[in-house]
């Protein structure tokens, strides 16, 4: 897995990323001590709020930018937006009012919004073999992960010698490291393409396997929910144990996370994404209808940490689809609506599991959504067919332009020829 960083490029691009998530972890710790000293005990409602507006950044902002992030050059791109998120989070220490978070979590938001979709977009330019870009998918899962789970302890270190404020520096340091290192290298120059707004969600859903994977990232967000949101409540109150076991419960979340993301490169090579993405759906099915007779404290962690398993492996593909259902020019603003799109998943799902624990208990949200992970996996199935073929043989009519044609075959009134298809201005419709 290691050795997809023997390139340049992408070595420095990794480290951008880890630098950039390691900021990110700070800022979550110092949000939370920020909101806290604007808002005392209503720290928690603020927190709330705040999360709310980051996924309403993710969801429309991202489709905006991906409209235009392939009119300007793609270092340019990404350095700017560092420095946007290291500005505004400089800004948050001097912050005195709560609307002024509202604000400027937006903006900081706005920026990852239009950064992450634009920064996947480019790995694949920088690997064109897809074991290694399997192999990075691989590297950037366990840094998520990884994030999660170290990030709070250097925040944790860091507060021993520091005020909370100066977190936000080191947030800001992250994201400066991240701006340098991607200036460092030169990246690939895609075509540029003209600006049309809403381009990568047309592409998205008229893409079979992309209706599909959409179908899979709701059933994540459904699991996931449960897990986010409900665990504090499952342990502290259902349970009755303390609240370091709430840690250590996600701990077993993102250790079956890590576990399934480090198994993945090898079995890519021997099975076909769409199987491995609807098993792994149908385990989160499954744990969500085994969640309904948890009673014990071991049985949780297994159940977790399960679900952390089912959860990457079916993200951690989910790159590769994008990469094989769009050409260069498009790939940003593909990558872009299956942001924004998998964020509208947890917009919903987040409210819905905090509803239904606090109005029905913990059986009747896991039985809830459980139902809604298991509707997505059959829509999924139905959704995404099999055999899921990359060649397709297929028609134009003798109006598509000349250069396209060079190897089709006239059959009757129109042009025979088979490639590796995707949703373009030559392929407006996926052929039956």
């Amino acid at each position: 897995m290691l050795s997809v960083l023997r390139f340049r490029t992408y070595r420095r691009l990794f480290a951008a990323q880890v630098v950039a998530l390691t900021g990110t972890g700070l800022a979550t710790v110092a949000l939370g001590l920020l909101a806290y000293r604007l808002a005392g005990p209503d720290a928690g409602a603020v927190l709330g709020t705040a999360l709310a507006i980051k996924m309403v950044a993710y969801v429309t902002v991202a489709p905006l930018f991906g409209a235009v992030a392939g009119l300007v050059p793609r270092r340019a791109l990404l350095v700017g937006l560092d420095v946007v998120r290291a500005v505004v989070a400089l800004s948050l220490p001097f912050v005195s009012e709560i609307w002024h978070v509202y604000v400027l979590i937006f903006l900081l938001q706005s920026a990852s919004a239009a950064f992450t979709p634009a920064f996947q977009a480019t790995v694949p330019d920088v690997l064109s073999d897809e074991g290694d870009y399997t192999r990075a998918l691989t590297l950037s899962r366990l840094a998520y992960d990884l994030e999660t789970l170290l990030s709070p302890s250097l925040a944790a270190l860091a507060l021993l010698v520091v005020d909370f404020e100066t977190l936000f520096v080191g947030t800001a340091v992250g994201f400066a490291g991240s701006a340098l290192l991607i200036l460092s290298v030169a990246l690939p120059s895609p075509p540029v393409g003209r600006r049309r707004p809403l381009r990568g969600l047309r592409v998205y859903l008229a893409t079979p396997r992309l209706r599909g994977l959409l179908a899979v990232h709701l059933a994540v967000a459904a699991a996931g929910s449960m897990v986010l949101v409900n665990t504090v409540v499952l342990v502290r109150v259902e349970l009755g144990r303390d609240a370091v076991d709430v840690a250590f419960a996600l701990a077993a979340n993102g250790v079956g996370s890590l576990v399934a993301a480090l198994s993945l490169p090898r079995v890519l090579e021997r099975v076909p994404d769409r199987r491995i993405m609807l098993q792994a759906a149908g385990l989160l099915a499954g744990c969500m209808a085994a969640g309904v007779f948890v009673e014990s404290w071991p049985a949780l962690l297994v159940l977790w940490a399960l679900m952390g398993a089912g959860g990457s492996l079916v993200l951690t593909p989910a790159s590769r689809l994008l990469r094989r259902s769009a050409g260069s020019e498009d790939r940003p603003a593909v990558f872009a609506a299956d942001f924004a799109l998998s964020h509208l998943c947890w917009l919903v799902c987040y409210p819905l599991a905090g509803v239904l624990m606090t109005l029905a208990g913990s059986a009747v949200t896991f039985a809830v959504l459980g139902g809604v992970t298991l509707a997505s996996l059959f829509a999924a199935a139905h959704l995404w067919p099999a055999p899921d073929l990359e060649v397709i043989e297929h028609t134009h009519p003798a109006s598509t332009s000349e250069d396209h044609l060079h190897d089709a075959v006239l059959v009757g009134n129109a042009w025979r020829h088979s490639h590796r298809f995707h949703i373009d201005d030559d392929h407006l419709r996926w052929p039956r």
